[in-house]
């Protein structure tokens, strides 16, 4: 086994329990419990973070970013769809949105059976009071890491998405 190679601040990377495993595993199956157990470590700290500082949770703040990114209202499939989620799990999350003011729900035009979500300006304040400090705790995640680094992080999982869209 070589060296821990030293991050972006000098110091030495700690071995964890997917650079620990044996010599003959599979390469692709320790890269996919790395990504898996970053996964998990990025979105606990998230879900404690939004939810202390802004009382949102990470699938109503998803909701919130998909139309505050989108140019109008969309359909409850096309959000669906964005959220990689099937619409029964959006319509409660819908709900409790409506509830509290940040998205409003009206008939579609072009289909009366569906049904049109749009981010209203309450929502629009919280997502603008939100993303400062997300891109931020991003930065901080990733500050072990240069520009460089996290530039091919970003082209590689890129490849990574479009390989698995094709399993």
């Amino acid at each position: 086994m070589s060296e821990p190679r030293p991050s972006a601040r000098g110091e030495a990377a700690a071995v964890d329990r997917e650079s620990a495993s044996r010599q003959d595993d599979k390469l692709e199956l320790k890269v996919w419990f790395r990504f898996l157990s970053v996964f998990k470590i990025v979105e606990s700290k998230l879900r404690t973070r939004l939810r202390s500082n802004f009382d949102i949770s990470i699938p109503r703040f998803d909701v919130l970013a998909i139309l505050h990114a989108h140019d109008g209202p969309m359909t409850m499939g096309e959000l669906s769809s964005g959220l990689m989620v099937t619409t029964g799990n959006v319509t409660g999350i819908i709900d409790t949105l409506i509830g509290e003011g940040l998205v409003s729900k009206s008939t579609n035009p072009a289909d009366r059976r569906s049904q049109m979500i749009e981010i209203t300006p309450a929502g629009r304040k919280l997502f603008g009071r939100i993303a400062p400090p997300l891109a931020r705790w991003f930065e901080e995640a990733m500050s072990d890491m240069t520009t460089a680094e996290i530039r091919e992080l970003q082209k590689l999982l890129g490849k990574f998405k479009s390989s698995a869209g094709k399993w």
